[in-house]
């Protein structure tokens, strides 16, 4: 006899497979998405205490080329080659023999033609002399004074002596060589080197640039370091001791549109030697209100212009153009763009762009 499927049953059944397929389909959870994660920087204005750098060169502060000023024959040279020399030292000596002899005869003519002169002026009185004879006996004593004055200076000239004190460099001459007064080859050159000055140039559209700046009030004079200097040494490390501004030529060179600043430094050490290529950092003024901005939150757009992204007060993402002054260590200072109080982001940039919502989360995060 063939069975008949109980109608209850059947229903049960099918309830069963309908609840067992509802709830293996609950079992798996649908994700929303959520805002992405970004780390901001707070904008806040701070003082900023503005410099330049520029490569600038040492030069002496005192030069003298030492030659001679009359013809003789060197007799000694009293210096030693690149030591230092004071001031009246005995650099050289001329033979003085030939000088000594005209000095002695004019010295030796001299009381006779006096006594003459002497003689003729009382003659004159009683008129037993003519007045042309007298004037030429006067004449005559002149001309024997100036003769032995100029006999005495040449004899000095003998003696060459330094007029400043400083390093002296090599001799061109050595002893029994004949010199002429005021040949164009030095005998030896001194030159001061404590203190020395550093001459840099400043093109005139960085000159411009600053006094702009401080006409418009976004610089102001720091009046504690602005004639201040600092010096970085060819191989990086800082100069111990801090020049003073001294002058700003008014002559702009036509080859480079530059300036001339001469700063002088002391240099008790002569680590500073002439000729040497440094780099001085010099004081503009201070900006009080200065903005800088991380240069990991600064990019470029397609036209090469500077960009950053800030989030607004709803959490949403928005572009904002930058005017980039310069770069000071890892920031960049911002003359326009960004206001106080701007979140800029500097993290998670590669996830965003302008009109999204985004969460903030503390820098360095990982989010």
């Amino acid at each position: 006899m063939q069975s008949k499927l109980n109608p209850v049953v059947l229903f049960l059944g099918i309830l069963f497979l309908t609840l067992t397929t509802i709830t293996g389909c609950t079992k798996k959870d649908v994700s929303l998405p959520q805002d992405p994660k970004v780390s901001v920087v707070y904008m806040r204005p701070e003082r900023l205490v503005m410099t330049t750098e520029l490569s600038g060169r040492t030069a002496a502060f005192l030069v003298d080329e030492i030659r001679p000023q009359i013809n003789g024959l060197i007799q000694k040279r009293l210096f030693i080659e690149g030591s230092e020399i004071k001031a009246g030292q005995v650099l050289y000596q001329i033979d003085p023999a030939p000088f000594q002899a005209v000095f002695d005869k004019a010295k030796a003519n001299l009381p006779a033609l006096k006594l003459r002169a002497d003689r003729y002026k009382e003659a004159l009185i009683d008129k037993a002399v003519s007045q042309q004879e007298f004037d030429d006996a006067d004449a005559a004593l002149k001309q024997a004074e100036a003769e032995l004055q100029t006999a005495k200076i040449n004899l000095n000239y003998t003696t060459i002596v330094s007029p400043i004190s400083g390093r002296i460099g090599a001799s061109t001459v050595t002893d029994g060589d004949i010199v002429t007064a005021y040949q164009p080859t030095a005998l030896a050159t001194i030159q001061q080197l404590d203190p020395i000055y550093v001459d840099i140039p400043q093109s005139t559209t960085e000159l411009l640039r600053l006094e702009r700046s401080l006409e418009d009030g976004r610089l102001k004079h720091d009046v504690a370091n602005q004639n201040k200097v600092k010096l970085i040494l060819g191989d990086g490390t800082p100069y111990p001791l801090d020049g003073t501004f001294q002058f700003q030529d008014i002559t702009v060179d036509s080859t480079t549109g530059s300036v001339i600043l001469r700063v002088i430094f002391p240099n008790p050490k002569n680590i500073l030697l002439p000729g040497m290529f440094v780099r001085a950092i010099i004081t503009e003024g201070v900006n009080e209100q200065a903005i800088l901005i991380p240069q990991q939150g600064v990019s470029r757009n397609p036209k090469g212009e500077p960009i950053t992204l800030i989030v607004d007060a709803e959490s949403k993402v928005q572009q904002r153009m930058l005017t980039l002054d310069r770069a000071i260590g890892d920031k960049w200072l911002v003359s326009s763009g960004i206001n106080s109080g701007d979140r800029i982001i500097v993290e998670g940039l590669q996830k965003v762009k302008p009109g999204i919502s985004v969460k903030i989360v503390p820098l360095d995060s990982g989010g």
